[in-house]
């Protein structure tokens, strides 16, 4: 668990933890307080205790469903932005978009470290002036 979060809060779940460690740390030199999970279960766990504002989500995990974590995060989190990885073609057509309403992205698992942290975060940017617009209360 971070130390303190700050601004931008990303949960990344990876079943490889050495490459889930190394997008860890790309994001954290951008100050994005990063927690890292391996399987579904645990980042259903997490979602229902701790706030983020994006999640990077294998969609082939090793255990559990990738889409179940997506849907947990929409019911739960719904301004939390999914940024989908993958090693493989499923959804390569861009069908990942129509089951998964909180879906921002798809990228390789191979894109380049730097690459992905700056998807992530400018998918997990809250911009304080749009927020209050969007949230205002109309008479």
């Amino acid at each position: 668990m971070p130390k303190g979060w700050g601004n931008m809060r990303a949960l990344i779940v990876q079943r490889n933890r050495d490459l889930g460690r190394l997008w860890q740390r790309h994001l954290e030199r951008l100050d994005v307080e990063v927690m890292l999970v391996p399987t579904a279960e645990r980042a259903l766990q997490v979602i229902q205790s701790h706030l983020f504002d994006v999640i990077v989500l294998d969609l082939v995990l090793s255990e559990g469903s990738a889409l179940a974590v997506a849907d947990l995060v929409q019911f739960r989190q719904p301004d939390a932005n999914v940024v989908f990885v993958t090693d493989t073609t499923f959804f390569s057509d861009g069908s990942i978009f129509n089951h998964a309403a909180n879906a921002r992205a798809l990228v390789k698992t191979a894109t380049p470290p730097d690459d992905l942290a700056a998807i992530v975060h400018h998918y997990g940017f809250k911009d304080p002036a749009h927020e209050a617009h969007h949230n205002q209360v109309l008479d």
